[in-house]
């Protein structure tokens, strides 16, 4: 059997590792190990939880305000015992955390195989994300296999002289995820989401990025002040991290404000329904950039650039930056021209087919030669 182990630490990560996981547990020809880094705990746990997943390994590394050095060298420390007990063939990292650099470098001291999951993600800026964006390419130096979701990411991969024979096009697992979240007879938990009157046309705002906190957070909370302003059939949704430098801002502009309904952190469940039923997307996120385009939902995205380009080729996702001005136009084309909203919300969507997680499968039976023919690459 191919002894694989798959290391995440976050919930993002989580969520799009789950459907590839639960592949993998049930394929005869692969032993399937699961190691957490536990870099977010809670969160963590939570979606482990939702997707019924176990960990045979857990590092509970997370400490109370750790940095990025503290994350990695915890995380790599703990990832060479765990590769040294488990022995696997193949290391699956996902997409862009300390936890994913440092299961790449424990990989590579360890002389093991390594597989990034969605690979090839660039704005070429190291600072933006930071440090996601470095991340990504460190990973990509060391990974054997890279699961790039789309045929972008693949060029990106190229440009770099990673060989082709290494790269294959799987399209992006959280498209998986949404087969087993979304239900169109969905009861919120949330009190707040209990209450919201969803016959209205409801925003739902997501933002809490390090780049964005201070003046650029300013402006977008001041843009949706405008909005709830000038147009009284919408209602926005806003989740706020918990970062005190997060909150202090949102609930400094927007709190006690008419119309807007500032809660606490959702689990995915809850997001991805809540999703379904918005109207429009406002996010600095990556993960909602690719999951509401599955759900035909416009996204504004309140970033100056993007890793994620192909929704913006494909006409599913704008980029609204950070200045005030900007993103209330955008929202305001969205809100009062139907025809500019139908173009974006029925844009196809270039992320996947919720069949990321198959392919990858397939991929690393080829790659063991338990296939002998080359898993087709997805197209949109």
């Amino acid at each position: 059997m191919i002894k694989v182990l798959s290391v995440f630490g976050t919930r993002p990560e989580a969520i799009k590792m789950a459907p590839l996981i639960k592949v993998l547990q049930k394929e005869k020809d692969i032993d399937s190990k699961v190691c957490v880094t536990a870099q977010h705990r809670e969160m963590l746990d939570q979606v482990m939880d939702i997707f019924q997943l176990t960990a045979d390994y857990d590092l509970n590394i997370m400490e109370e305000k750790q940095s990025l050095s503290d994350i990695t060298i915890h995380a790599l420390k703990g990832l060479e015992e765990v590769i040294k007990d488990a022995q696997p063939d193949m290391v699956l990292v996902h997409g862009d955390t300390a936890t994913t650099f440092a299961g790449a470098l424990a990989s590579y001291y360890n002389k093991v195989n390594l597989g990034h999951v969605e690979a090839g993600l660039r704005t070429y800026n190291k600072y933006f994300p930071y440090p996601e964006e470095l991340n990504r390419r460190l990973v990509g130096a060391i990974a054997d296999l890279h699961f790039a979701p789309t045929f972008g990411s693949k060029r990106n991969l190229l440009r770099e002289n990673i060989g082709e024979n290494s790269i294959f096009v799987t399209g992006n697992t959280v498209i998986d995820a949404l087969k087993t979240t979304i239900n169109k007879e969905y009861e919120f938990k949330d009190p707040t989401l209990k209450m919201v009157d969803f016959s209205k046309r409801i925003i739902l705002v997501t933002a809490h990025r390090r780049e964005n906190i201070g003046e650029p957070l300013e402006n977008i909370c001041n843009a949706i002040n405008q909005i709830c302003e000038n147009y009284k059939d919408v209602e926005i949704i806003y989740p706020v991290h918990m970062n005190p430098k997060v909150r202090d801002v949102v609930f400094g502009i927007l709190g006690n404000k008419d119309g807007v309904h500032l809660i606490d952190p959702i689990d995915v469940v809850e997001m991805h329904n809540l999703m379904d039923r918005s109207f429009i997307v406002l996010t600095d996120s990556g993960g909602l950039q690719e999951e509401a385009p599955s759900l035909g939902k416009p996204v504004l995205v309140l970033r100056s650039e993007t890793e994620r380009p192909e929704a913006i080729e494909y006409g599913t996702v704008k980029l609204a930056g950070t200045k005030m001005k900007n993103i209330y136009t955008l929202a305001s084309i969205l809100l009062d021209d139907k025809n500019e909203y139908e173009k974006m919300a029925n844009a196809i969507n270039p992320y996947g087919d919720g069949y990321a997680s198959e392919r990858i499968k397939d991929c690393l039976l080829y790659k063991f030669r338990y296939k002998k023919e080359r898993p087709v690459d997805f197209r949109p």
